[in-house]
């Protein structure tokens, strides 16, 4: 009896084991997919913008970003972005929004009334700057707006080497500072020193601009509305008012008189501004006819 109840034990401690154990490995594969599924949602999250969150130790890049695409309202899309980039401390450098008129006609309703019918496509051009550590989080924001995206373009350019150069140029340009002021003063002392001073300003200013650019990233950004807006207008009736007003007989009758009135007298005024010719035309008129009576007159006598 007391063998049975051993056996019994022991056999409910090795079950119980087995229990524990089997629950212990199906516990660490859960985990074990967890972890995976938590690993495979952050990748996913990030692999939208990659290439802009990138970052290498003892490395600096200059990031910039195109982004092509179609979205639902041009307006509403812009002035979201333009916020997006303010709330990211950024700034908007160019935003050109237009509507392309496609195209134009007008409809006449009533006598007085007519309809301009508008079919356009509105679209706009931005051109954005935000921090470099900012730039993954705005790609983000900015592919929530889309309808379709057509193409988007993310460029790293490592600029290490530049901006070490950059500094070895500056020394350069110090030492060489440094040894022009040895020199005794003359004429050729000014214009080395002027010259060297240029070249410090321009390299000073390239590293101003390497520097800027290392902050902060340049995003151009196209998008556009993938179907045409039609707008309608109220307008005029032209047509009928151009009619109404083309031709008015008393009106054009009264001034067609007054004109031929004052055309008869324009032509007395040119004929007595023009008194010589008329005087001489009148004298060879005159010596004309006196020729033509006297030859008959001869004619009579000589037969």
């Amino acid at each position: 009896m007391k063998t049975t109840y051993i056996k019994l034990s022991l056999s409910a401690i090795l079950l119980s084991g087995i229990y524990s154990c089997k629950k212990g490995e199906a516990t660490a594969v859960s985990t074990e997919r967890a972890d995976y599924t938590v690993a495979d949602s952050t990748a996913t999250s990030d692999s939208v913008s990659s290439v802009a969150t990138m970052t290498v130790k003892d490395k600096q890049f200059i990031k910039t970003a195109d982004v092509n695409m179609e979205v639902k309202d041009v307006y509403e899309a812009t002035v979201s972005i333009e916020k997006t980039v303010q709330d990211l401390g950024g700034f908007v450098t160019r935003s050109n929004l237009q509507s392309n008129v496609i195209s134009e006609d007008t409809y006449n309703t009533s006598s007085d009334d007519a309809m301009l019918i508008k079919k356009y496509q509105t679209e706009n051009t931005m051109q954005v700057r935000v921090p470099t550590e900012k730039l993954g989080e705005l790609l983000v924001k900015i592919n929530d707006k889309k309808l379709f995206l057509n193409s988007r373009m993310i460029n790293a350019e490592d600029v290490t080497s530049g901006i070490k150069y950059a500094e070895m140029e500056g020394k350069r340009i110090k030492k060489t500072g440094e040894n022009i002021e040895k020199l005794k003063t003359n004429k050729d002392k000014v214009t080395l020193d002027n010259d060297n001073m240029v070249e410090g300003n321009l390299q000073q200013l390239a590293n101003m601009d390497t520097t800027d650019n290392v902050k902060y990233s340049t995003i151009d950004i196209y998008i556009k509305e993938p179907k045409l807006r039609i707008a309608e207008i109220a307008v005029t009736n032209t047509r009928n008012i151009d009619n109404k007003y083309k031709f008015n007989f008393i009106y054009d009758a009264k001034n067609a008189f007054v004109e031929g009135f004052y055309l008869i007298q324009k032509i007395a005024v040119g004929l007595i501004t023009v008194w010589p010719l008329v005087l001489i035309l009148g004298i060879v008129i005159y010596v004309l006819r006196k020729r033509k009576l006297t030859r008959p007159e001869h004619r009579k006598i000589s037969e």
